[in-house]
């Protein structure tokens, strides 16, 4: 396959996370009290509540299901800890460290490898507050804008619009995620014809300032 300018790589948060190294053998955890406590609360292991917790900076809510906020900034189940997708029982994933850095990464290797200027999206499963379902959304980005603000402009109407801001990254990579599933072993898409300004842009400007987050 040959790839063309403008073509968008949507790539699934576990292998950038399996390449990066970012995994966690649970034979090495030892739980804290904190952990213990949780994990007999949830009926988990008190091992994975454990590597949970060092990858959150606060816990949003731990009844019924561990709620917190990454080191990253985003508020999720179980600060993105997993152990779908990996071979043996014993190892969970973590999320990258720095998703965007991976994006930007990724970018720079692809456009010299094929010499067309790409874009490249990191996306993870997250569900949401007030909707049931799970949708894949951008953690990670570069090339692509990942905001685009319609504020300022007009409707069809005429109208002038004042709060409207698309989440376009979260936007591809919920599209993407409907071709790569939780089985197929399709962690990468590729988008092809969407119009798009190159930009520089993070996914991590997605992320609401707790300043104006009216819900936690």
């Amino acid at each position: 396959m040959r790839f063309e300018d403008g073509d968008i790589l949507v790539i699934a948060q576990k292998i950038v996370s399996k390449a990066e190294g970012s995994m966690v053998r649970l034979t090495k955890v030892k739980p804290s009290v904190d952990a213990i406590a949780i994990a007999h609360r949830l009926k988990k292991d008190p091992r994975i509540i454990e590597v949970v917790l060092k990858e959150s900076r606060r816990i949003v809510r731990s009844e019924h299901v561990l709620i917190t906020e990454t080191h990253h900034g985003f508020v999720c189940a179980n600060a993105g800890v997993d152990h779908s997708n990996v071979r043996g029982r014993g190892i969970v994933t973590l999320l990258p460290r720095n998703p965007d850095r991976s994006a930007k990464k990724l970018v720079a290797a692809l456009r010299k490898r094929t010499g067309k200027r790409l874009a490249v999206i990191i996306s993870d499963t997250f569900g949401r507050p007030w909707r049931l379902g799970l949708t894949n959304v951008a953690i990670g980005a570069a090339g692509v804008p990942v905001l685009l603000d319609l504020r300022g402009t007009k409707d069809r109407q005429g109208k002038p619009l004042t709060a409207t801001i698309l989440a376009v990254a979260d936007e591809l990579a919920a599209a993407a995620g409907l071709l790569m599933g939780k089985s197929e072993g399709s962690p990468v898409v590729l988008i092809r014809g969407y119009r798009y300004k190159p930009a520089s842009e993070p996914a991590a400007s997605i992320i609401r300032p707790s300043s104006e987050d009216l819900f936690r």
